[in-house]
């Protein structure tokens, strides 16, 4: 079990706020980071440019797949961004800690 980080942008505070929660109180994510960003993307045909809020994810590769589930489930998107990140280098009692809180008990 890896530690990875799994992100998505969401077009509101509150819902990246409940969207954290929500994963975080699953057990599928230790952590959850929430940062107030612009977008600039191309929708409809026509690019766009928006505020959005990046979550970001602190998980295992073991419970990638729940998580994207669990993001879908509750996205309001049509298409969500959702990729992940593997973490190569991580302090280890912070590795433990990852593993220990976002193994979906």
């Amino acid at each position: 079990m890896n530690p990875i980080a799994v992100i998505t942008t969401v077009g509101s505070h509150a819902e990246a706020q409940a969207l954290a929660r929500a994963l975080v109180e699953r057990r599928l994510a230790a952590c959850a980071q929430i940062d107030a960003i612009e977008s600039v993307y191309t929708w409809d045909a026509a690019v766009q440019n928006a505020p959005e809020f990046r979550i970001t994810f602190k998980t295992t590769d073991a419970q990638y797949t729940a998580v994207e589930a669990a993001i879908r489930e509750l996205h309001s998107y049509a298409l969500p961004a959702i990729h992940a990140i593997a973490l190569a280098h991580v302090h280890a009692p912070y590795a433990q800690w990852i593993r220990d809180n976002s193994n979906g008990a």
